[in-house]
This record gives structure tokens, sequence and C-alpha cells, in this order.
């Protein structure tokens, strides 16, 4: 199984994630922000990183770029459910055309988040 990040300001949003990749028996650290899930990307060398694209001091869209910089196999999903419609689709592929490998439009089913992360 993987090593995941999963990087999300929400702390419920951030623990649902968890537990879904737990349950898949993948090995998940957390962070609350893209600034710290730097941190635990270094600490912890996952294979698959599942960052928010809106978040405080360190937003999604510069964490897949300084990942891609630093790390460019890392797998990447990203999710997006800040913006609202439209933007959500624009963030989202924004951060498809930067190096996610995967996106994620909130609210998903914990099927489309296993699919993403494999």
């Amino acid at each position: 199984m993987a090593k995941i990040l999963v990087i999300d300001d929400d702390s419920r949003m951030r623990r649902l994630v968890a537990r879904i990749l737990a349950g898949e028996n993948h090995e998940v650290v957390e962070a609350a922000n893209g600034k710290s899930g730097m941190v635990q990307f270094a600490a912890s060398r996952p294979d698959v990183v599942v960052t928010d694209l809106l978040m405080p001091e360190q937003e999604g869209i510069e964490t897949i770029r300084e990942l891609r910089r630093i790390a460019p196999s890392v797998r990447i999903v990203a999710m997006s459910g800040g913006g609202g419609g439209d933007n959500d689709m624009m963030f989202l592929g924004m951060a498809k055309a930067l190096g996610a490998d995967a996106v994620l439009a909130k609210p998903f089913r914990a099927d489309e988040l296993l699919r993403a992360v494999q």
C-alpha cells in the first residue's frame, strides 16, 4: 500500500479523506495547509499527495508547483470545493495544467477518491 499525505485546512474533510485511505491500508500523514504539507512531505516522502486548492498560508496551486519542482514523480490528486460551480472547475483545471495527476470536485464519493489515488 502507499504512503499518502493529505493536505486540507478543513479538519473534518482531512480526517474523512484520511479515514477512507487508511481503510484501504494506506499509511496516511496529514497537514492543515500547503506550508505545513511541504514540511510533512520532506519528513515522510509519501508516494501520493492529496491536496485541497483553497487554503491559508500556502494554497494548493503553489503546493503543486513546488512538489513538481522537488519531486516530479510523486502522484498528486487535487481537490476543490471552495469556489463553487464554475470556479471549482477553473481551479481544478489549473491544478491539472500545473501537474496534478487527478482532480476531484468536492463533494466526491469514496470510490472516486480511491480511483484517483490509484
